[in-house]
């Protein structure tokens, strides 16, 4: 399913609380690129969620992403409720994800693969899934503009 529009207020919220319930991890996304590494605010946030990190890895690939050059320091995070609240309190848009003032590519895992994934700088997002109580769920958000 492709997001054909920025999911925002409170349709970002309700994704963002369905992509919760589902998957057990999320990542975001520092880039090491002179000029992509996050201001004070961006920081802020990683501070902020420290208590649900699981690892930070310097990878060159991730969900809707690879590098080809270079790495980034890649943020995985549980899904806890914390970090919940901290994600829906400090942006309401899905594409507002970009630096300097965030972390970027807020993506979704379940299982250890990608759910939701996001590349906010492109504006674009899709998720993926097969399961029907899943499928029902994203297509009952209402305002969420979506192609299947």
């Amino acid at each position: 399913m492709v997001i054909t529009s920025d999911p925002k207020n409170d349709v970002y919220k309700s994704l963002i609380d369905l992509a919760f319930d589902v998957c057990d991890e999320f990542i975001l996304v520092v880039h090491k690129e002179s000029g992509l590494i996050c201001n004070d605010s961006g920081m802020l946030i990683l501070q902020r969620l420290a208590d649900s990190l699981k690892e930070m890895a310097e990878q060159s690939k991730w969900a809707g992403t690879e590098l080809y050059k270079d790495t980034a320091y890649v943020y995985h995070y549980s899904t806890d409720n914390q970090a919940r609240e901290i994600i829906n309190e400090v942006s309401s848009l899905l594409y507002g994800w970009v630096h300097p003032d965030f972390p970027e590519d807020l993506c979704f895992y379940k299982n250890g693969k990608p759910w939701l994934i996001n590349t906010a700088h492109e504006r674009q997002s899709h998720i993926l899934t097969e399961d029907k109580a899943e499928i029902d769920r994203i297509l009952n958000i209402k305002g969420l503009e979506i192609r299947l």
